[in-house]
C-alpha cells in the first residue's frame, strides 16, 4: 500500500455564515479616510453626480473604488470582495450604481476634474501638515527643493478604446504623462501629483504635455509653496526629467516660473579633440553612490566651458558622467576607454558636481512609482470612454497617494514600512484575515494574535485616532 506524505495539511473546506473578513488590514485605510473627513469633502464636490436621495453617496463610492484598487483590484466589479464584509466596510454600492456614477462623470468631465483636483489638494495639505517635522513643504528650500519628477509611460490595451492609438513600440494604447513628488527615501516612497492620459501616438518629448502636467502638479501643492498673493515660490521646487524634458521651450517655461530643473541631455556630435579630453580623467572627480559614498569607477565633471549651450535659459550648466559600460551594452562614438558618457542640464544654485549627479540619478525612483501606479489600476483601463478612463487613472493615483500619506503622516519616522511599495503593503498588511464579533460590547474586529504585522496594524490604528482628535480640536490646520 502506497502512503503519500503531503507537503501541506490537506483540510476539507466548508462554507460558513460567520463574519469572516479576508482584507481586515484595509481597516487602516478606512479609518484614515474617516479621520480625513473624506465623506464631507466628496459631498461638497461631487453631490451632483448622485441623486439627492441616493443611499450611496459620492464619498462612499469613490472610497470603495480606491480601497479596491489599493487591495489589488483591477476593475470596478472587484468591489464585490468588499461587499461580502459589510461589518467592516458597510453597505457597498452595486455594480450598476457604480456604472451610473461613472456615466455621470463621463457627461460632466470638467466638473469632476475640478472637484477631484481640489479634493486631493485639500487632503494632501492636511496630510502634509500632520507630518510635522517631516512635512515636505516645510523642508523645501532653494538648497534642498521639493523634487517633481515628470515622465511618460505606455499603457497597452487589447481592445479599441476612445483616443487609443499606436505606440512607438509597435503596441496600441495610451501614453500618459505623469508628475510625481519625491521627498526623499527617509520620508516614504513619494506620491503622484498628476496623471494626464494621452493617446498612444503622443510623443514623450512634447513640451506642451510637460507644461500641462506641470501646471496640474503645481496646482496640487499646499499653500506653503505660494505667497499671500498666490505667487509660486519656484526656488523651492526642482523639476527632474529624462532627456524628453530637455526641450528649450519647456526649460524656458521653468525659468519663467523661477523653478529649478535637472534634466538628462542627449550629447551632440562631438569633435575628436573633445573625445580625447573625455579620456583625461585627471580633470574629473569621483561620483557618489546613492548612499553618498565615493565610487572608484565613475567620474563627473562640469563641462559648461567645453560644450556650448545655445538658446538655453541663462545659468544653465551641463555636467558629464563617465562610468563603465554595462555588460552587453554597445559603445557609441563617445563611449571611449570602456566608459559610457552621459550628460544632464541644471540651473541649480548648488555647484557640488558629485551631489548634483547623485540627485539627478535618483530620478530612477520615479520608475518604481509608475510601476506601482500601473499595478494599482492605470495598467488596465476598464472603460471605452476616454473621460471615464481618465477618472479611473485619477482614482488609481488617489489609491497610491492614500498609502503614501499613511507612510508620511501616520507611520513613525524610521519605521521599516516607510519604504514599502504598495505591493508589499498588500501582502503584509491589507490581506490580513480577521473576524467580526459582537456581543454585550460594540462590534470588534479580531485578527490573529501571531500575525507578523499585527503590531503594525494596532500602531497605525492608534496613531490615526490621535490624528483624528488633533484635527477635530483644531490642533492641526492645513
Amino acid at each position: 500500500m502506497n502512503h503519500s506524505t503531503h507537503i501541506f495539511p490537506a483540510l476539507p473546506t466548508q462554507r460558513t455564515s460567520q463574519a469572516l473578513v479576508s482584507h481586515a488590514g484595509l481597516s487602516v485605510l478606512t479609518s484614515f479616510l474617516n479621520a480625513l473627513d473624506f465623506r464631507q469633502l466628496c459631498e461638497d464636490r461631487f453631490s451632483q453626480f448622485v441623486p439627492a436621495t441616493a443611499t450611496h453617496r459620492p464619498g462612499k463610492i469613490l472610497g470603495t473604488l480606491a480601497l479596491s484598487l489599493a487591495a489589488g483590484g483591477e476593475q470596478a466589479a472587484d468591489i464585490d470582495q468588499l461587499r461580502v464584509a459589510p461589518g467592516l466596510f458597510g453597505p457597498i454600492a452595486s455594480d450598476a450604481t457604480v456604472s451610473r456614477f461613472m456615466g455621470r462623470i463621463k457627461d460632466q468631465p470638467e466638473a469632476f476634474e475640478y472637484g477631484f483636483a481640489t479634493m486631493t489638494r485639500s487632503l494632501r495639505s492636511k496630510a502634509w501638515a500632520a507630518a510635522g517635522s517631516r512635512n515636505p513643504a516645510r523642508l523645501a528650500t532653494s538648497a534642498n527643493p521639493l523634487i517633481i519628477d515628470i515622465d511618460a509611460s505606455l499603457v497597452h490595451v487589447h481592445s479599441d478604446k476612445e483616443n487609443s492609438a499606436g505606440t512607438y513600440k509597435g503596441g496600441y494604447g495610451f501614453s500618459p504623462m505623469i508628475a510625481m513628488a519625491d521627498y526623499g527615501k527617509t520620508n516614504g516612497t513619494g506620491e503622484v501629483l498628476a496623471v494626464q492620459l494621452r493617446p498612444g501616438n503622443r510623443g514623450a518629448n512634447s513640451a506642451k504635455s510637460h507644461i500641462e502636467v506641470l501646471n496640474q502638479a503645481l496646482a496640487q501643492l499646499p499653500d506653503d509653496f505660494y505667497d499671500e498673493h498666490g505667487n509660486l515660490h519656484g526656488e523651492k521646487i526642482l523639476v527632474r526629467t529624462d532627456s524628453a524634458g530637455s526641450s528649450r521651450e519647456f526649460l524656458h517655461h521653468l525659468q519663467s516660473l523661477g523653478i529649478q530643473f535637472s534634466t538628462s541631455y542627449s550629447l551632440p556630435v562631438l569633435k575628436e579633440r573633445f573625445i580625447r579630453w573625455i579620456d583625461e580623467k585627471k580633470y574629473w572627480e569621483p561620483a557618489l553612490t546613492a548612499g553618498g559614498e565615493q565610487r572608484d569607477d565613475a567620474w563627473v565633471i562640469d563641462a559648461s566651458k567645453v560644450i556650448e549651450l545655445n538658446d538655453y535659459p541663462p545659468g544653465t550648466r551641463i555636467y558629464l558622467r563617465a562610468e563603465p559600460l554595462h555588460p552587453g551594452a554597445k559603445a557609441t562614438l563617445f563611449d571611449t576607454d570602456g566608459n559610457r558618457v552621459t550628460a544632464f542640464l541644471t540651473n541649480s544654485p548648488r555647484f557640488n558636481v558629485a551631489f548634483l549627479d547623485a540627485r539627478h540619478r535618483a530620478r530612477g525612483r520615479c520608475e518604481n512609482r509608475i510601476k506601482t501606479l500601473k499595478s494599482t489600476g492605470l495598467g488596465k483601463l476598464p472603460y471605452w470612454s476616454f473621460t471615464a478612463n481618465q477618472a479611473w487613472a485619477d482614482l488609481a493615483m488617489f489609491a497610491v497617494n492614500l498609502v503614501s500619506w499613511l507612510q508620511l503622516a501616520v507611520l513613525p519616522g524610521g519605521h521599516e514600512a516607510g519604504c514599502w511599495d504598495l505591493k508589499r503593503w498588500r501582502y503584509r498588511l491589507f490581506s490580513m484575515a480577521g473576524k467580526i464579533v459582537s456581543g454585550g460590547r460594540p462590534r470588534r474586529l479580531l485578527i490573529p494574535k501571531n500575525a507578523p504585522e499585527a503590531q503594525l496594524l494596532f500602531q497605525l490604528q492608534q496613531n490615526i485616532r490621535l490624528l483624528f482628535q488633533r484635527w477635530r480640536h483644531g490642533e492641526l490646520a492645513a
